[in-house]
């Protein structure tokens, strides 16, 4: 008879049996839910059951989603949209930052608003507010797009005219607006200040110069895209089905972040406005991608509509490129978290941070390809389970058709060591072609060039996608501009053109 051996073992120690682990997913019964209330979003990679995603289970109806350009960011959005319509009616305003939207809501027969290509928006328009309400929404649009909030005087001044505008086009500052009556522009308000400083009897002239000078940088002539009167209908703008809100004419971050924020800010006051109902499912869904500016700062109204959207049935889709341009109030809040391809091992430390998620996750994520995310979901219960989990490839509404630009010959021995150089860029197909049109490129032109990209198994190097794109007529101008708009860094540009054999 053998004598019994008595070990001492760490508990982290016994964790790593595989025999004691808990399954890195979570049971089926919070994964599948009722088809007639939920959307359907793929196999999880474990254990192969169908998710479908609802928020009745979790604690809101907000979404983050992270991945470098490629990886299926916004295929998966495009994806939630539809189905999200299909299953509950939703509405859909896509805040459209680079027009990456644009092309697709076109064709899916949806709404396209293009500022600075014809459509204005005046951020004075009340929209059913009371003008002194508007009034503050736009002093903290102007806190967080410049400096104001450090020049106390020049914040005054610009805010009194701001009233003063609206008291002079017959509102009154505490009483909801009467319908019809025309609101003024931030032209109005800077022309008061004009006037004042033509008086010549205010004290500090320099104070007012600068503060006509901060309305006039959005209201001068050809960049008063806030401050004529408004082409679009605001109190229509979440009910009208796809919308797409296009910003990328707007000349800088700083218009397009203006436009991003009026519009949270109205619609946060329609959200309240509106207020609960019984339906199922969600009214609206807002999309913020690549939108830094606004989704970064704690004053901005996403961070409102986080943390109230929920009974109100107004869903926030963030989506970026880099999980710490997300605000920690809203990453950390979000009810679902969908994360793809990542870049660089900081982000990775940032997202095991927040979420908490395990050493195996970490490695799973490291290893996602085009269209294959981990999902991280906060559940309204305590959960005896692990919340995070691999989805084996978002399935999409179409094919993910993605074609693979790589790296690998312009790249030295040394840079292929270093994990934070990218050494490939995967685009969709509808991406890739909306990339193509930015450039100046013409369909038929672009269909040749799918075709030969097909021909080559859709990967090539990024010498023999420039040789491509020469031998279909494109000027080098163009193809700098197209590869520039994929990403790729204008070093490795230079050197695939002086390394490469154009035809």
């Amino acid at each position: 008879m053998g004598l019994i051996k008595m070990q001492k073992i760490m508990s982290n120690e016994i964790a790593k049996r595989a025999f004691l682990s808990r399954p890195s997913e979570p049971p089926s019964e919070f994964l599948l839910n009722d088809p007639t209330n939920s959307i359907f979003i793929g196999i999880t990679k474990r254990f192969g059951v169908p998710f479908t995603w609802t928020f009745d289970t979790l604690t809101n109806p907000h979404i983050s989603v992270v991945g470098i350009t490629g990886s299926g960011k916004s295929f998966f959005v495009k994806t939630f949209i539809l189905r999200a319509n299909y299953v509950w009616g939703t509405n859909a305003l896509i805040v459209d930052f680079a027009g990456e939207y644009k092309s697709w809501v076109k064709q899916s027969g949806g709404t396209i608003i293009s500022l600075g290509k014809g459509d204005y928006i005046n951020i004075m328009d009340l929209a059913g507010m009371k003008p002194l309400d508007r009034v503050k929404q736009i002093m903290t649009s102007l806190d967080i797009l410049t400096d104001i909030e450090g020049f106390p005087e020049q914040r005054r001044l610009t805010s009194e005219a701001i009233e003063q505008s609206y008291l002079n086009a017959g509102f009154i500052l505490g009483s909801f607006p009467v319908a019809g009556k025309e609101a003024p522009t931030l032209k109005d308000a800077a022309s008061l200040l004009e006037e004042k400083l033509q008086e010549g009897t205010y004290q500090y002239p320099a104070e007012l110069e600068n503060a006509i000078y901060r309305l006039r940088q959005f209201s001068r002539e050809g960049e008063d895209f806030f401050a004529r009167k408004s082409t679009i209908d605001l109190d229509k703008i979440v009910s009208s089905g796809l919308v797409d809100l296009d910003l990328s004419s707007l000349p800088d971050e700083k218009f397009r972040a203006l436009a991003a924020l009026f519009i949270l800010q109205t619609l946060k006051e329609k959200m309240r406005s509106a207020g609960w109902s019984a339906s199922k499912g969600l009214k609206a869904l807002i999309v913020l991608d690549e939108a830094w500016k606004v989704a970064s700062d704690e004053r901005s109204d996403a961070i409102t509509i986080v943390r109230e959207g929920r009974k109100y049935q107004f869903g926030l889709v963030v989506a970026s490129q880099n999980p710490t341009d997300i605000h920690e109030a809203i990453f950390s809040n979000v009810g679902s978290s969908f994360i793809l391809r990542i870049k660089f091992q900081k982000f990775m430390d940032f997202l095991q941070g927040s979420l908490n998620f395990s050493q195996f996750i970490r490695d799973e994520i490291s290893k996602l390809g085009v269209g294959e995310a981990a999902v991280d979901l906060a559940f309204q219960t305590s959960a005896q389970f692990p919340s995070t989990f691999i989805m084996n490839r978002i399935s999409g509404e179409v094919p993910l058709d993605v074609f693979t630009v790589t790296l690998a010959d312009l790249i030295t021995p040394e840079e292929n060591r270093d994990q934070s150089i990218q050494k490939e860029y995967s685009l969709e197909k509808m991406l890739l072609s909306s990339k193509f049109i930015d450039s100046g490129i013409n369909t038929d032109i672009i269909d040749t060039v799918f075709a030969n990209l097909e021909a080559k198994g859709r990967i090539v190097d990024l010498k023999e996608f420039i040789n491509i794109l020469i031998a279909n007529k494109l000027m080098k101008e163009q193809v700098v501009s197209l590869l520039r708009g994929i990403g790729i860094p204008d070093a490795l540009i230079s050197k695939a053109f002086m390394y490469g054999e154009q035809v």
